[in-house]
């Protein structure tokens, strides 16, 4: 479900401006390669997703959304920062070597705003828990670096094709897993603790 929000998101500062109570949390999930048929919510029959058409259900559910782009990289450049693939930096997966001498995906520019960048900008607290895919570390592309206080999950998106990898990135540290552990409970559990972590305050 690559969905582009980023021009609906880049409005809420100035109508949260507009009001004084207090700000809603957002919580964003990205699913690769799930098309808008795989979902009950928007009618699919067969396959049950009774979680997230609850979610559907409690929260917003788009009609008119489309992805960016057909691959990763370039979806989630379209995604965060809301150009379409004629002005976004990122046109495809192309590698480019990190810190760490390992290959990841062209960095996103350091200029780039995202709209992480603008919830920031309205006091909340930013996470990305998952696949990044828009430069290794040590790179101007890290999540850090884009408007996020937290990153946890697959800085690479090569490195995603493994759910028991030999590593994560925690900000901007790298987690040795030597393939004992699965890459989707922890990055549950880290987002989940984010979330209460923050939970008295807009996230």
């Amino acid at each position: 479900m690559k969905k582009l929000i980023p021009i609906a998101l880049s409005a809420l500062p100035l109508a949260a401006a507009a009001q004084t109570t207090a700000l809603p949390n957002v919580v964003w999930v990205m699913a690769d390669d799930l098309g808008i048929g795989d979902l009950g919510c928007y009618g699919q029959r067969i396959i049950e997703t009774p979680h997230i058409d609850s979610l559907a259900a409690h929260g917003m559910k788009f009609m008119q959304h489309y992805s960016g782009s057909t691959v990763s990289a370039p979806s989630r450049c379209s995604l965060l920062t809301g150009y379409h693939m004629g002005h976004a930096q990122i046109r495809a997966n192309a590698k480019v070597p990190g810190s760490d001498g390992l290959l990841y995906e062209t960095p996103l520019d350091s200029s780039a705003v995202t709209v992480a960048d603008l919830f920031k900008q309205r006091g909340y607290a930013t996470a990305c828990c998952g696949k990044w895919g828009l430069g290794g570390p040590g790179t101007v592309g890290e999540p850090l670096r884009h408007g996020f206080d937290y990153f946890y999950g697959y800085l690479g998106q090569r490195f995603a094709h493994n759910y028991y990898p030999e590593f994560l990135h925690e900000n901007d540290e790298k987690v040795m897993l030597n393939g004992k552990a699965y890459s989707h409970d922890l990055i549950r559990d880290h987002a989940l603790q984010f979330v209460r972590d923050h939970a008295d305050a807009p996230f």
